[in-house]
């Protein structure tokens, strides 16, 4: 296989970094984008290979990542790999939420994904080659309470990617949207919320069967394997089936599931 040059969002910590390392590993050059710069770099410094880039950016601002693109085009020339991982966690329920808070998870979850895609995409496709990765979450797949700005911006990512992958399907591009639930990662540390809605989502993460690792492995063999919709921890390739054949029995086990996690607290 051929050297890609793949582009990380969020690669100063978590999933990002995991993916990196996973990239760099297979042969690959890799950007690593932060708002951290310092994480990136870190992040940068620990990849074996040679090549790779380290930059500093708000996925959330249009000038920064203009800037991201203009430095690639000019060190690398292209893109091949485009992975729009950055995000952020929230909590709280509708009247709950400010509308403050909702356009900043919009902007930072979703409006950053179109970012990404409207700046790197045009080349992807000028080239007849290119793979979108975006990250969602289980949660854009089957709602749960008291995370609704979360929800809805990782639905949109879900939306967005299969609407994405219908568009470019016959030009060379393939699209994958990664929906993990809980695992055990730093993703709290952008928590915008209800404090006692990050606690029961930490428990949350605690108790999950799945690591880092144990995630961003199954990313990777999906990702070279082209998948479109990767979900990579344990339980919830079940719980999407169940979702979809038998909504309303989803329904009373999720109501079910919530009241007994949060018992107590």
């Amino acid at each position: 296989m051929a050297q890609r040059r793949v582009l990380i969002t969020g690669a100063g910590s978590g999933l990002g970094q995991a993916l990196a390392m996973r990239y760099a590993k297979a042969g690959d050059r890799v950007a690593c984008v932060d708002i951290d710069a310092a994480r990136a770099e870190l992040t940068r410094a620990a990849l074996p290979g040679s090549g790779h880039l380290t930059m500093a950016a708000n996925v959330a601002n249009d000038e920064a990542m203009e800037q991201v693109h203009e430095t690639v085009a000019r060190e690398w020339g292209g893109l091949d790999v485009l992975v729009n991982n950055a995000g952020m966690a929230t909590g709280g329920a509708m009247v709950d939420t400010t509308m403050a808070e909702w356009r900043t998870v919009l902007d930072v979850n979703v409006l950053s994904v179109v970012r990404g895609c409207r700046l790197f995409l045009p080349g992807m496709i000028a080239a007849g080659r290119g793979h979108v990765v975006n990250t969602a979450s289980f949660a854009g797949l089957a709602g749960a309470p008291s995370i609704m700005s979360y929800g809805v911006s990782k639905a949109a990512v879900v939306a967005l990617s299969e609407q994405l992958r219908a568009e470019v399907h016959d030009k060379g591009v393939r699209v994958s949207v990664l929906c993990p639930a809980f695992f055990r990662t730093n993703l709290l540390e952008s928590w915008q919320g209800n404090p006692k809605l990050k606690d029961f989502a930490a428990r949350m993460m605690d108790t999950a069967p799945d690591t880092l690792d144990s995630v961003a492995d199954y990313v990777f063999a999906a990702l070279e394997r082209g998948e479109f919709l990767v979900l990579p921890t344990k339980r919830e390739p079940m719980r999407w089936r169940l979702k979809r054949w038998l909504p309303e029995t989803y329904f009373r086990q999720l109501l079910k599931m919530v009241k007994s996690r949060t018992a107590g607290h």
